[in-house]
């Protein structure tokens, strides 16, 4: 095993963790330790930025590990097909459990609760798409996203934070960034984050003595710095979100919605809520971890991968649900930093590969489709003679959603060195 893998598992959040023992909590109780949550260092579960804009509320859900992209949306049909059941024969998806996408694709069936999204035409699905950069490890694919500059690791910021930075017309909002419990690379170099994992993690202090702390911290942070306005902004922060954070409040999804009682579900019902407290959210990254399948993935429809999936359509379908009366203001995307080997591994696992898939949610998508080019899994098809081949730049995706949804054309400045020079369609204008 390798050590990135080692501390890939051992993590369980698909990065590497401390050697100190804390909690969330930590992080966050007692003055100091709420301030100090502003800095971040490294995002691992959810974060936030927002500007007050009425261009659409941007979700990225970043799945760590590398999710299998072949046995997400496999073959349905032709040479392609045989040469995956070829490649898979403990680990394949059968062909008759498949929801039909077209005529060449088929979705895994634990992904049925988005399924309907699929058909409505609010989900998309690119395939063959990634970093098409020549690496499979874990955290120089994941930083190479995420700083969105896949030629070099030298660059001082995330290209979130390059999107809230150029965007027009962009204005100062209460909550700019939240994350949970660090600051993610997609936000580095935006300084004020707020860390959370869900909304009781911005009720600080006991309330029997706010007032007087919050009047001592606020003549404290009193003068001009950015520490000082980072410090007011956090009490700001905890004030607005007040009435979501008292021992009494019980958060009720509306439109029946029900989240999974599991950590996507707690960071997607923390996203919702976030939104619904109108403070101008317009961008939010959620993280995913677990999708480092090298043994045991799954047994045709069950096991460990299907888990997986069952809790990530589930938990998206009932965040959409959640959030019905913003749904043409809503724009999800879910990606990985890479998919797996088209072969399974002696362990009836997958390895780290190459080309992924990415999934478009919203009322702005142009969905019911199967974009981009599949290159076919023939072995002078695949890239290394090993892996899908990616035939679709992973910010081709994303700079159409910041250009169409988010109303930020200048794609020079977020993704520098990159030219897109073939629009997908994947994203609507914006009305």
């Amino acid at each position: 095993m390798h050590l990135e893998d080692a501390m890939l598992i051992v993590s369980n959040k698909e990065v590497p963790m401390p050697t100190k023992t804390f909690t969330r909590r930590d992080f966050l109780k007692g003055c100091s330790a709420g301030i100090a949550a502003f800095a971040g260092a490294r995002l691992t579960k959810v974060a936030f930025a927002a500007q007050e804009t009425d261009h659409d509320i941007f979700v990225l859900v970043f799945l760590r590990g590398g999710w299998d992209a072949l046995n997400v949306v496999p073959p349905l049909a032709g040479d392609d097909r045989i040469y995956y059941e070829k490649s898979r024969p403990s680990i394949k998806i059968p062909e008759k459990s498949l929801l039909p996408l077209n005529e060449k694709f088929g979705l895994h069936p634990a992904m049925e609760p988005l399924y309907e999204f699929y058909q409505d035409g609010n989900l998309g699905i690119v395939h063959a798409v990634g970093l098409n950069v020549d690496t499979r490890s874990h955290f120089d694919a994941m930083e190479l996203i995420e700083l969105g500059t896949p030629k070099t690791k030298s660059t001082t910021s995330g290209w979130l934070t390059r999107h809230l930075q150029s965007a027009p017309n962009q204005s100062s909002a209460l909550l700019p960034a939240v994350a949970t419990p660090l600051q993610p690379t997609a936000l580095l170099g935006y300084s004020p984050t707020v860390s959370m994992y869900n909304v009781a993690d911005l009720a600080l202090w006991d309330n029997d003595f706010l007032a007087e702390q919050q009047s001592a911290l606020r003549k404290l942070y009193a003068g001009g710095t950015l520490l000082h306005q980072v410090g007011l902004r956090t009490l700001d922060a905890v004030n607005v979100a007040a009435p979501i954070t008292s021992d009494n409040y019980r958060y009720r999804p509306a439109n029946g919605a029900e989240y999974r009682d599991d950590e996507l579900g707690e960071e997607l019902k923390t996203v919702a809520q976030i939104i619904k407290l109108e403070v101008g959210l317009q961008v939010a990254t959620v993280d995913f971890g677990g999708w480092d399948t090298h043994e045991d993935q799954n047994r045709g429809n069950s096991g460990y991968f299907t888990e997986m999936l069952e809790s990530l359509a589930d938990g998206l379908a009932n965040f959409y649900l959640d959030l019905g009366e913003y749904s043409n203001r809503l724009s999800v995307v879910v990606m990985s930093e890479f998919g797996r080997r088209l072969a399974q591994n002696d362990a009836d696992g997958t390895d780290h590969g190459h080309g992924s898939v990415m999934l478009a949610l919203g009322n702005g998508v142009n969905g019911g489709k199967v974009y981009g080019q599949f290159p076919g899994l023939n072995n002078d098809q695949l890239y290394d003679h090993a892996d899908l081949a990616i035939t679709t730049d992973f910010r081709a995706v994303l700079s159409e959603a910041l250009v169409k949804r988010l109303g930020n054309p200048n794609i020079e400045t977020v993704f520098p060195e990159y030219t897109n020079d073939s629009a997908l369609g994947l994203f609507a204008d914006i009305s």
